[in-house]
């Protein structure tokens, strides 16, 4: 008989017994990130497309990008409760629906506010998977990978993010470079948008193969089906009788997580729903975005020629997978406030570096250009930005969102955090078309001040969670 010496019941060194199942759920509640990279990114092959198919302006154009990040907001906000009221897996194949709905309308719109719907229903789905790959992973995953497993969610993101970018470059090179171009009678950029129908569908079956959280079942009163589920994910020789009574005695401990329940301190809500509201508008300030969304307007606008701005793109986007790489194999061995002090450093720099090389862009329309030692500058700042965002900010906020609420808040907490992600990303992606109308130079300083802010505020406010259960975060 095991000893259950430790606060978990698990002995030290032990392994899950079906550690490659556990690490199918998990990936499997990730490609929910996968999406959610997918479809925030693929539209950075359309910006110009959608230009000139609809003779929009900049701050139109923007709204269009960006629109889909106030669904994202609703998204968040609701899927935790609708997550404790139906299940994650029910939250899971909602999500999986309205993003293969998305795709659809996206690649057949009628007009510039049509597509801007259903950018709108995608962006519901990205904010309902927002918050149930964390959840869902942190509550079937064993506190001695749980880091790990967490990060999945931003592996699957970044992924997504790659393999949108590589499917622009292939589309746009079938259509000789011209975003307008006929492919199977349509323009380039629809055949983009309507590619995520593909990804949409193998989400919704694998999440038909996964079994339902414990914590889930438990709160529900099905307590053989969930100690099933946990034998099959928890270290060997856990007591699954005395693990399932803790998580149902910490369930009991709780109430329902309401909104009101967030309410408190001398600022309305408490101070670590604070903590978790800017985690998330940090992680966007810092113009990370920008990057994802608009790096072919954004080299196009430097002088780079349409075909070499899509091939940055995906580089960028190589970049973002190795960085996230590192994180995973760290996150657990030196801590989650370490990770972020370092990319916040790093941010810092970069930002600094590309927001001085913009400042020598010069002519206007066709005849833009920069120096070439500026625009070499310009392309390593970027990419080392995107480096040390990945291998920091980019994971560590979605561990820490869902580790560092107690459990009486978690639901909720996490949905308000993730709605605020959702809305700085919105006023980030929104604005930077008319930001670097004015400025380019200009927006890229903005971006490099929120990194420096982003350090004193991780080091005085932000939990170390590395190593604690769930049930030891109050």
């Amino acid at each position: 008989m095991t000893s259950t010496t430790s606060a978990d019941n698990r002995t030290p060194e032990a392994r899950p017994p079906h550690l490659t199942f556990v690490v199918f759920i998990a990936a499997t509640a990730a490609m929910g990130g996968f999406l959610f990279g997918y479809d925030s990114a693929v539209i950075n092959g359309a910006v110009e497309g959608i230009r000139g198919r609809f003779g929009v302006a900049s701050g139109t154009l923007g709204t269009v990008v960006a629109i889909a990040l106030l669904g994202a907001a609703l998204g968040a906000m609701v899927a935790g409760r609708l997550a404790d009221r139906i299940g994650r897996i029910r939250v899971m194949q909602l999500a999986a629906v309205l993003f293969f709905v998305s795709g659809l309308g996206s690649m057949l719109p009628f007009a510039v506010w049509d597509l801007a719907f259903w950018r709108v229903v995608g962006g519901v789905a990205i904010g309902m998977a927002s918050v149930i790959a964390p959840a869902y992973i942190a509550e079937v995953s064993p506190a001695e990978y749980r880091g790990r497993l967490a990060s999945f969610q931003q592996a699957a993101i970044v992924l997504g993010i790659a393999v949108s970018q590589l499917v622009n470059w292939a589309v746009v090179n079938l259509a000789d470079g011209d975003q307008r171009g006929r492919l199977l009678g349509l323009e380039a950029w629809q055949i983009m948008l309507g590619i995520e129908m593909v990804p949409a569908l193998l989400y919704g079956l694998l999440s038909l193969r996964i079994p339902e959280s414990p914590r889930y079942l438990l709160l529900r009163g099905r307590t053989e089906a969930a100690k099933r589920v946990l034998a099959d994910v928890e270290a060997r020789g856990t007591d699954l009788d005395a693990r399932a009574a803790e998580i149902t005695a910490a369930i009991r401990g709780e109430h329902r997580s309401r909104w009101r329940d967030l309410l408190g301190g001398r600022y309305g809500l408490l101070p670590i729903v604070w903590i978790g509201i800017g985690l998330s508008v940090f992680q966007q300030l810092v113009g990370i975005n920008v990057i994802f969304y608009y790096s072919n307007s954004l080299w196009q606008s430097v002088g780079v020629n349409p075909g070499t701005s899509f091939f940055y793109s995906f580089t960028t986007s190589i970049i973002n997978i190795l960085g996230t790489v590192v994180a995973m194999l760290f996150v657990d061995r030196i801590g989650r406030k370490p990770l972020a002090l370092v990319g916040s450093a790093g941010m810092a720099v970069s930002l600094g570096v590309a927001a001085w090389a913009f400042s020598f862009r010069t002519g206007a329309g066709e005849d833009i250009s920069m120096p070439q030692a500026q625009a070499t500058a310009a392309l390593i700042a970027a990419h080392g930005f995107v480096l040390f965002f990945a291998l920091s900010w980019g994971v560590v906020v979605w561990v820490l969102l869902g580790e560092m609420f107690p459990g009486r808040l978690r639901a909720a907490a996490l949905g308000v955090a993730a709605s605020a992600q959702w809305v700085a990303n919105f006023a980030v992606s929104q604005s930077f078309p008319t930001l670097s109308d004015w400025s380019l130079s200009g927006a890229y300083v903005m971006y490099t001040i929120f990194a420096l802010l982003s350090i004193p505020f991780v080091w005085a406010l932000v939990p170390e969670t590395k190593g604690k259960t769930l049930e030891e975060m109050g």
